[in-house]
């Protein structure tokens, strides 16, 4: 069997284009994100001349972030398969299990905000929008990141992994067998080489994924592991797939393009704007002006010479720089819009409703962005929490055949979000146009509201009145309506003339049938 070392060096000449662009991609954004000397213990990074490119990173990866990882409410959804509802599960027992299903998604999404998935995500998102790839290792101490120079992959023809090899750089007094290994070093040694090269292998086999962990070659003991094929906690991701290829493609390199011509524009206009800012004076050999009394003298001050002996060095391109800042305008709104970033019209005529179109038009371009991170990260992030939360007895287990996880964020809640706008642009039409009455009259207001809650993702148990609950309280209301009326009406037939008893000895009878017609006291007769 081939040891990691070596598979790894062998799948590293496949990566190698896609490291090379990525670190050109990253220069001209975040340059620590991946650094191109990654043994130093310190590497110094040329600050890029621009800053668009690491506004626009950590615009998108945030707006990224908040649409996968949603931090008010749960990103899945556990539901019931309505093919086994009414044979195996009873249908009056429906909301009752959906009730459990909350708090178990509760209880998970309580450990994932207990834990630093969270900035780990962050990380890997923006290595996503710079590099176009990053790996995720869910592990017992919590989630890692591995940016594209620390790992290798390998897929199929489908595009599904089937090997995963990381390199990383651990302390030999960490790995406890410090006299197995060759060369250790003396205490005169460097701190680079007390580290040691650790490498892991990941394997997909037919029972499902098996890793170990190796260093010189050497087999670390007690590194082995296992897991279910849909479980495992190694997630290799990528940002945009190209058939045939093993690694993604980034944001960045889709506009690497206008960052270049941009950087190229930014430092000509750093430069040649410091050379104009400069300030130097001419004095004329023949001038009977010293240079060293106009050198020396203050504001104010009065010195004996001819002004036209004195001039001021002028660069005299501001219209060449008037031609380079139009065009790093222009680069710029173009790189906004790449990376969703809101520039909002400044003007006096902006109104609420300008600013709300732009921001949704450019929340509408994430669609294709979501879908892939739905597949590739979602699914299997979730997979592999309740996997662990239900082997560490912190969840009960689900069943399988009966309930099925569903993801509800990414690109389902762009869905949502956009048949909530279209919902209450339907009913605002709808009262302009034919006015209130209209509402009252054609619209089903008990759909309404269960379609505005089911477009904003929030439960309506227990929360909205059932048309039961309504009919039943319409019903009483009637009923005290009613009781008032019959009260009202016998007090004032109770004050005629013909029900006093000194007058009509019949009326007593009459007033206590009455009375027990409406279950009270008879009406006392007004005097």
């Amino acid at each position: 069997m081939a040891h990691a070392r070596n598979e790894y060096n062998k799948l590293s000449t496949n990566r190698e284009q896609f490291l090379n662009v990525a670190y050109d991609c990253a220069e001209l954004t975040i340059p620590t994100l991946l650094m191109r000397d990654e043994n130093a213990n310190y590497t110094e990074f040329k600050t890029p001349w621009q800053s668009v490119g690491a506004k626009g990173v950590v615009t998108l990866s945030s707006k990224l972030m908040l649409g996968l990882l949603p931090p008010s409410t749960s990103f899945f959804k556990l539901q019931l398969d309505d093919s086994k509802l009414g044979i195996e599960i009873p249908s009056e027992a429906k909301s009752e299990m959906d009730l459990s299903f909350a708090k178990i998604e509760r209880m998970i999404m309580d450990s994932i905000a207990a834990s630093t998935d969270r900035v780990q995500i962050f990380s890997a998102i923006k290595h996503l929008v710079v590099t176009g790839n990053s790996l995720l290792y869910m592990g017992k101490d919590g989630m890692k990141v591995y940016p594209l120079n620390r790992y290798v992959v390998d897929r199929d023809g489908n595009g599904n992994v089937i090997k995963v090899i990381t390199k990383e750089k651990v302390n030999r007094d960490q790995l406890g067998m410090v006299k197995e290994l060759p060369n250790s070093p003396n205490n005169n040694d460097s701190d680079h080489e007390k580290d040691a090269d650790v490498y892991t292998c990941v394997k997909l086999t037919p029972k499902g994924w098996i890793w170990y962990q190796e260093v010189h070659d050497i087999l670390i003991p007690g590194s082995e592991g296992k897991a279910p094929k849909d479980k495992s906690p190694w997630i290799p991701l990528r940002f945009v797939t190209v058939d045939g290829e093993d690694y993604g493609r980034s944001r960045v390199e889709e506009f690497l393009g206008d960052l270049k011509s941009l950087e190229s524009l930014m430092q000509a206009l750093v430069e040649g704007s410091a050379a104009a800012a400069k300030v130097i004076f001419t004095v004329s050999p023949s001038s009977v002006t010293k240079p060293q009394s106009l050198a020396q003298a203050g504001n104010g001050a009065i010195i004996q010479g001819r002004p036209d002996d004195v001039g001021v060095v002028q660069v005299g391109k501001t219209a060449d720089f008037r031609t380079a800042f139009e065009l790093v305008n222009v680069l710029e709104k173009r790189l906004s819009e790449a990376f969703l970033i809101l520039n909002v019209r400044q003007s006096e005529r902006t109104t609420a409703e300008e600013v709300r179109m732009t921001q949704m038009e450019l929340e509408q371009q994430l669609g294709g962005l979501f879908s892939l991170l739905t597949t590739e990260f979602l699914i299997p992030y979730l997979n592999r929490k309740m996997h662990t939360l239900q082997r560490s007895k912190q969840i009960p287990s689900v069943p399988k055949n009966l309930v099925k996880p569903t993801i509800v964020a990414g690109i389902n809640a762009l869905g949502r979000g956009q048949d909530r706008d279209a919902l209450v642009q339907f009913i605002t039409t709808i009262a302009q146009t034919m006015g209130p009455e209209a509402l009252q009259r054609f619209l089903n207001a008990d759909e309404a509201i269960k379609r505005l809650a089911a477009a904003q993702g929030i439960d309506v148990l227990n929360l909205v009145k059932s048309m039961e609950e309504i009919q039943q309280e319409q019903e009483q209301q009637q009923a005290q309506i009613q009781q008032q009326e019959l009260l009202k009406q016998a007090g004032q037939f109770a004050s005629a003339p013909a029900m006093d008893p000194s007058k009509n000895p019949e009326a007593i009878p009459a007033m206590q049938a009455m009375a027990g017609a409406m279950g009270g006291q008879p009406p006392q007769p007004q005097e």
